[in-house]
């Protein structure tokens, strides 16, 4: 298998195969830990959308009545695929996200998972079947595939998030047309190969590279039936509102402000370990990064002291196979997406001090281990934070975390669920008690309890409150199941051959008897 990542052209793929595209338009793809370009990926026009939508439109029918065993054995040869070439698809992500190696084969470690849970899908769509609930009559009920569905999936991981979605939606027998995000599309085209290896039939598998024009395309087309979303809450609720309106059910998940409690009676040295591990993992670009830090009593101080103590001493660099400093030591942490990205959080930190935050760690001036042009920002620490400063209020996605102190629980709790965001949240104590209230009083959708980063395994569905979630389905999990089928149910009667009773007319409402 070629690498995508290392190509010039980085086009759509199309009926089981790459398709140019007829826009002429493209965008540069750059290699964050040096700031070159590494690829020109193609931007769709509608008339490109609508020739990948009709590819996969064109294949729905055979695999909607494709059998369920044939189904999961091409699910079980992808996932056999996978799990040997992963190192692969690591090095395409770290090439053109920027994470570090062992972050990329953690996300697609994550990814396997959910498609290791639809190689039991079959399980998952038996229907009920009830004899005699009338006289002669039995009633069964069945799930059907929905058809053509869209996965539009955002930068941080390219490869996890549309694996939340499009193993479930193919083994329940749909096709589908993936819209990854532009800055780092590459890895979208390696899962289209990996498919086409393990004998996925023309057309069920598709990509859509593009932006604005290929989401509103598919928003808007009749064909696709169903869009599942993850991104910010602005992006997340314009996806709502506008494939709503076209008749689409949407799963929009949006943005994120994760907080983590740490009450008096925590491990602090496990909670500093957790802060550190959850907020900086990935350069922060992850939604369910722990961005607030919310120390409970007279325990600040130290906690503060114990993070800083660990934040210092995360490498930054290069993350890629060949990069390791002069001394050996691979990267903890790499550079942000883009340079435009970088200067937007940088801006964050700005805004931070600027209002009266106490700067713990700066990382505006981080020593990089990598290219002078990579898009750098190290660790950065701030305390004294309050609910009205910028850094508090909006969604980061960046190496920036916030301390906030209060006095006892109750606050910490309501400075929980005042927030906009429902997404994720922890909290850090060794009484039971207490966790167990935590769990009951806030208004969130994913709880750690000693856990930093709550993110469900597949079988448990992934999903926020409050404005992280546009739409009432979470993804993948039995949720996930249900959004990509839709329920029939068949009422029977058969006559008996040696008994033909006639019931005569009756325009009564039928009664079961």
């Amino acid at each position: 298998m070629t690498s995508p990542a290392i190509e010039h052209a980085i086009e759509h793929w199309s009926n089981g195969a790459r398709y140019a595209g007829t826009s002429g338009r493209s965008a540069d793809v750059t290699n964050p830990a040096t700031g070159r370009v590494s690829g020109q990926v193609a931007l769709a026009s509608r008339e490109d959308a609508e020739a990948v939508i009709a590819a996969a439109a064109a294949a729905a029918e055979d695999w909607g009545q494709t059998s369920l065993a044939r189904r999961t054995q091409v699910l079980f040869a992808f996932r056999e695929l996978l799990n040997s070439r992963r190192g692969e698809l690591a090095e395409i992500i770290t090439a053109e996200h920027g994470k570090v190696l062992s972050d990329a084969l953690g996300e697609i470690a994550r990814g396997q998972e959910v498609v290791e849970f639809a190689c039991g899908i079959s399980h998952l769509l038996k229907g009920g079947h009830s004899e005699s609930v009338s006289s002669g009559v039995d009633v069964h009920s069945k799930r059907d595939p929905l058809g053509v569905v869209g996965i539009i999936s955002p930068f941080n991981f390219p490869a996890m998030v549309p694996m939340w979605f499009f193993p479930i939606a193919i083994a329940a027998g749909n096709t589908v047309v993936l819209k990854p995000s532009e800055k780092d599309p590459s890895a979208s085209l390696w899962l289209a190969e990996l498919w086409k290896e393990a004998g996925l039939p023309d057309g069920v598998f598709n990509v859509l590279q593009g932006d604005k024009e290929a989401v509103d395309a598919l928003l808007e087309s009749p064909v696709v039936q169903a869009i599942s979303f993850v991104g910010s809450t602005p992006i997340a609720e314009y996806v709502y509102e506008r494939a709503s309106q076209h008749g689409k059910r949407v799963q929009a998940l949006g943005g994120a402000k994760n907080h983590m409690v740490v009450l008096p009676d925590a491990d602090l040295d496990l909670a500093a370990d957790s802060a550190v591990n959850a907020g900086f993992g990935s350069a922060g670009e992850r939604c369910m990064a722990i961005s607030v830090l919310v120390a409970v009593g007279p325990i600040g101080d130290e906690l503060v002291a114990r993070v800083a103590d660990r934040a210092r001493r995360i490498v930054t660099g290069d993350g890629g196979p060949d990069a390791t400093s002069g001394a050996g030591t691979e990267a903890d942490m790499g550079p942000l997406v883009t340079g435009a990205h970088r200067d937007k959080v940088a801006g964050f930190v700005d805004a931070g001090e600027r209002q009266g935050a106490k700067v713990v760690l700066d990382g505006r001036g981080v020593a990089a281990r990598g290219a002078d042009g990579g898009f750098w920002l190290g660790p950065t620490l701030f305390d004294n934070v309050t609910p009205e400063m910028d850094i508090y209020r909006e969604e980061i996605f960046g190496p920036v975390l916030s301390v906030v102190r209060v006095d006892t629980y109750d606050e910490a709790v309501a400075l929980v669920n005042a927030n906009q965001y429902g997404n994720g949240t922890a909290v850090f104590t060794n009484d039971g008690g207490a966790a167990r209230r935590f769990e009951a009083d806030v208004n969130v959708g994913m709880i750690g309890v000693n856990v930093p980063v709550p993110v469900p395994v597949a079988y448990y569905s992934f999903g926020g409150w409050k404005r992280s979630l546009l739409g009432d389905t979470h993804a993948h999990g039995t949720e996930g199941v249900h959004f990509f089928t839709r329920g029939k149910v068949v009422t029977t009667r058969w006559i008996d051959p040696h008994n033909r009773p006639h019931g005569g007319l009756e325009l009564g409402f039928p009664q079961n008897v």
